[in-house]
């Protein structure tokens, strides 16, 4: 399954995000993808403060990983830039995708090899090429049965415009 939309601020991105956390469940996997600056972080900072999460977010570039805590589950935020091409089978990333917890992972292409089978990709472009501008396409694609329902209740929610 697949969905394609247009935002035109940083606001917009992040309400988006804001209407997927109150979707999300343990064991979800978010996949973030799109070039430097397309607004993947930005996009996780309005999911975590949907779920209550205060503490201020940052992309964790330089540790790999930051656990934040909800009242349902923990969420991983990945960033795994640093990475490279690097192997990634022997990093033990595999753990930070649990039942009991939601995984967001930026750059995911780096850790392909570990990812689960079912997760939802979103990849974040910019529309032109002023670093200052905040238009985005923001794409959608599920990939098992878990992020297809999940994309499905997405997509009726932004189409109904709540």
């Amino acid at each position: 399954m697949f969905m394609r939309i247009i935002v035109n601020n940083l606001i917009e991105t992040q309400n988006i995000a804001a209407q997927l956390a109150r979707l999300i469940q343990p064991g979800d996997t978010v996949l973030l993808d799109g070039e430097l600056g397309a607004g993947k972080t930005t996009f996780t900072q309005g999911f975590a403060r949907e779920l209550g999460i205060k503490r201020p977010l940052k992309s964790p570039t330089f540790t790999l990983v930051r656990e934040y805590t909800t009242s349902a589950f923990r969420l991983y935020h990945l960033d795994v830039y640093r990475l490279g091409e690097s192997s990634d089978d022997e990093l033990g990333l595999e753990d930070y995708f649990t039942p009991d917890s939601v995984a967001f992972v930026e750059w995911s292409q780096y850790i392909s090899s570990i990812l689960p089978q079912d997760a939802l990709r979103i990849t974040l472009r910019r529309l032109d090429n002023d670093l200052d501008a905040n238009k985005r396409m923001i794409e959608f694609e599920a990939t098992g049965i878990r992020s297809v329902a999940l994309l499905a209740e997405l997509k009726g929610i932004i189409s109904n415009g709540n």
